[in-house]
């Protein structure tokens, strides 16, 4: 009988201690679907240093005319 106790309150430790990690970031609401479904993260932004384009690198054989 002491060991149900002991695993309750084992696993009601876990159980605050991931609640307390985790904050408002936790999702209850089970498996979602369509537009709420995400699976991949979203694409990272692109620094505003990085160039749109690079500039045209001429032929070798023009250069040396």
């Amino acid at each position: 009988m002491w060991k149900i106790v002991v695993g309750f309150i084992v696993f009601a430790a876990l159980s605050l201690f991931v609640i307390m990690k985790a904050g408002d970031k936790v999702d209850m609401s089970g498996e979602k679907h369509g537009a709420d479904a995400v699976h991949a993260p979203e694409p990272a932004a692109v620094p505003a240093s990085t160039p749109a384009s690079l500039p045209a690198i001429p032929a070798s054989g023009a250069a040396s005319r």
